[in-house]
């Protein structure tokens, strides 16, 4: 363990899928939501295989004891990319990254519910707090139901993107449970596998053939995204989840100068509010999570027998 060294990798990751997140929202107005799936999903593939060959395990690594969890995390997933590649084109870059902060809020919800892990006060009152912020977000988008005017655009791309946060939470539960039995390496290929699959089902409703300009960009996606992928998992080799968790707020940073930089976005008072309240909360639900790992490590301790 080398949490510097995990850090690192870990804003690599960060970086690497706000640039991709860039590439997604410049053709979001030619290419449709199923069509930047697939790109995203197939060409993340000879990354992944690239990357276990070099670490060796290749047939190790794709080995699976549950296929059909996979293709269930793989559907979930799946549907929660299409919703975020959909409200990328109809959000800023900033609010649709603040808005999927709510993913992790959304997930101890989830993981209370379907895997009864049990949540106490303190994480509920961070739950509540996470939730305040998003509504605080998304609370310019929500008159769009006030007043009936359902061609508000930017009030349907805050409905992906929250229900995209749904899906994000999730698929994350299924993830707990896949790597009791599962490896890493499988959880990704096999989710990029899914996802490429299932993305071909939108071929009915309108893809089209793109542009060089497009389908650079588009291949871009999809090796960005296997690449900030496998940066993600090593960051997490390096370092427990409580120390590299927090990072993930900088894509927020990211998001702003990327949003201003390539498409002269920039961040209302309400999404600033509202990332901060968000962002308190999942820091709490870090520091919560930290003190109880400690806790039962120390306990584990304790109960080892010594000598």
């Amino acid at each position: 363990m080398n949490p510097l060294i995990g850090i690192v990798y870990k804003l690599m990751s960060v970086s690497i899928f706000v640039a991709m997140s860039v590439c997604i929202k410049a053709v979001s107005g030619e290419i449709p939501p199923g069509e930047t799936v697939f790109f995203r999903s197939l060409f993340a593939m000879p990354i992944i295989f690239a990357w276990l060959a070099w670490r060796h395990n290749l047939a190790h690594g794709l080995s699976t004891k549950n296929p059909l969890a996979h293709f269930w995390r793989g559907l979930v997933g799946t549907t929660a990319m299409g919703l975020s590649f959909a409200a990328l084109g109809f959000l800023p870059l900033p609010e649709v990254t603040a808005i999927g902060y709510a993913a992790p809020i959304l997930t101890v919800i989830f993981a209370a519910m379907f895997l009864g892990e049990e949540v106490r006060i303190f994480r509920l009152t961070a739950v509540a707090l996470g939730m305040a912020g998003v509504l605080v977000i998304l609370s310019p988008r929500l008159t769009v139901f006030a007043t009936g005017n359902f061609t508000d655009t930017a009030g349907l791309g805050a409905m992906l993107m929250l229900m995209s946060a749904v899906f994000i939470a999730l698929a994350q539960v299924f993830i707990r449970k896949l790597v009791k039995t599962e490896n890493t390496a499988a959880i990704v290929f096999y989710f990029s596998l899914t996802a490429t699959v299932l993305s071909l089902l939108t071929l009915p409703f309108g893809w089209v053939v793109p542009t060089l300009r497009e389908a650079i960009l588009l291949v871009s996606v999809g090796l960005l995204g296997g690449l900030g992928q496998i940066f993600l998992t090593t960051s997490y080799r390096h370092a427990p989840t409580s120390v590299i968790a927090p990072f993930e707020y900088c894509s927020i940073l990211l998001a702003v100068i990327a949003g201003y930089v390539f498409f002269d976005e920039i961040p209302t008072v309400p999404t600033v509010a509202g990332v901060g309240l968000v962002i308190l909360a999942g820091l709490i639900i870090i520091y919560r999570e930290r003190k109880l790992g400690l806790e039962r490590a120390s306990q584990r301790k304790v109960m080892t027998p010594q000598g």
